[in-house]
């Protein structure tokens, strides 16, 4: 399944996703994130936005793929994010970031852009033979 998270999330040649958080009213919010997937797990920079402060506030989250031309197939995950102020995993975020991002040349996360680690409690994994699948392959994930 990680394996075909991380196709789905790096189908563009960087990761790419839907972020969804809570807002202060209790209600969704979903904007595209540039996800980093690295042998630690999986992280964030945030610029300072309503998405930032949602993550500070109520560190809930859904992180889901964006959609491909031929199928269906998705990935889905949710859990808690973690704050990440460790300077050393702050830098090698950075380079892999500017690194993932080279032909455009993307420069480094600003100091003001949170890290954050996407702890995982849930994934979800679907699989489809092309749009309208009428049985579409579903595989949950489930911490603990």
């Amino acid at each position: 399944m990680a394996e075909s998270g991380r196709a789905l999330l790096y189908q563009f040649g960087v990761g790419l996703a839907f972020l969804g958080t809570t807002r202060p009213d209790g209600g969704p919010r979903v904007h595209p994130v540039s996800p980093l997937l690295f042998e630690e797990g999986a992280f964030a920079f945030i610029v300072p936005s309503p998405k930032q402060r949602d993550l500070r506030r109520d560190g809930r989250y859904a992180l889901h793929s964006f959609p491909r031309p031929d199928d269906e197939n998705a990935f889905y995950c949710s859990g808690e994010v973690r704050l990440v102020d460790d300077v050393i995993m702050r830098e090698r975020l950075s380079d892999l970031f500017v690194e993932e991002r080279s032909a455009l040349a993307i420069p480094r996360p600003a100091e003001e852009d949170a890290l954050f680690e996407f702890l995982l409690e849930s994934c979800l994994f679907t699989r489809t033979t092309g749009h309208g699948d009428p049985s579409p392959m579903h595989r949950v994930w489930r911490d603990g």
